[in-house]
């Protein structure tokens, strides 16, 4: 076959598998299930009136920092497909600015549309790569009201997870070593470690995973990671399983027993106890954190 029609070949194979990948990725979204936060009156209200002002505010002026706020609020009330909407309209009037691929990417994993947010945290990656990072801003505040997340790191963060999920565990261990670099305070680096450990140890690399949360000091201040730094104390040998299942069994609050609760799962796939890990995961699922990395993860392990 002569090399320039050996190229054309190529090329046309290459332009299909994009345009199929396209069409799946396009399709998973819209096939995507949505289910919403269960919220309290008083915190429906709540979360309503901020989003009216958002809307008010993008309305009277769509600047990016008022494009970014009404997509955000209107994430928190469940509708994670608009707020998708607003987030590519944000990413067509700013492409350079990353932070409407990174909230748009985090989204994307919401409604399991993996590729989708790899594809998006990717471009973000690269819009930020060599420029200062910045804080970013919380939407739904910690108890002491201090931000405890960048723009750099939760983009890695995040495409670290959706490799994750994907089962892809290597490019998800670059991801997070990535995240690593820009985790400047103990509740992004507790969150970061955590991750890495699982990578780890779901590559095999045992050995490794111990030498990461060595690094993690028993006297840390976390402000909101507190359910990933018990994880490491387990990894570490400071915690028992026992202890951790009494917890998620218990009185731990709906979004600490999905956390806790996949992190433990797979702390009994390392040792071998495979029932024991799939009682967990479907304790998960049968809560209602359907939004939180813990109940996707466990759903996913569970068609793994």
């Amino acid at each position: 076959m002569p090399a320039r029609r050996m190229i054309r070949l190529a090329l046309s194979l290459l332009c299909c598998c994009l345009c199929c990948s396209s069409v799946f990725a396009q399709t998973c979204l819209k096939r995507a299930q949505e289910i919403a936060p269960p919220l309290t009156r008083e915190t429906r209200r709540e979360f309503e009136a901020k989003l009216a002002d958002a809307r008010k505010n993008a309305e009277t002026e769509p600047s990016a920092d008022n494009l970014i706020w009404l997509g955000r609020r209107i994430a928190y009330l469940g509708k994670y497909k608009d707020a998708i909407e607003i987030f590519t309209q944000g990413a067509e009037k700013f492409p350079d600015d990353a932070r409407f691929l990174r909230h748009r990417g985090h989204r994307f994993i919401t409604l399991r549309c993996f590729e989708l947010a790899i594809t998006d945290l990717n471009r973000a990656a690269k819009l930020t790569k060599g420029k200062p990072d910045q804080v970013e801003p919380d939407g739904l505040p910690n108890a002491r009201n201090i931000p405890t997340s960048t723009l750099q790191s939760n983009i890695y963060y995040h495409l670290g997870l959706a490799h994750y999920l994907k089962g892809d565990f290597k490019a998800a261990l670059k991801a997070y070593r990535e995240a690593e670099k820009v985790s400047t305070n103990p509740d992004m680096l507790v969150a970061t470690t955590h991750w890495q450990y699982m990578t780890l140890r779901r590559l095999g690399r045992k050995k490794e995973a111990t030498s990461v949360i060595a690094a993690i000091k028993p006297d840390l201040d976390v402000i909101e990671n507190a359910d990933y730094y018990k994880l490491i104390r387990l990894y570490q040998g400071t915690t028992s399983s026992k202890d951790l299942l009494k917890e998620i069994s218990g009185e731990a609050s709906p979004l600490s027993k999905a956390s806790i609760g996949y992190g433990l799962g797979n702390w009994f796939l390392y040792n071998n106890q495979r029932d024991e890990a799939e009682k967990v995961f479907r304790q998960i699922i049968l809560g209602n954190q359907w939004a939180s990395f813990g109940h996707i993860a466990a759903e996913v392990e569970l068609n793994r």
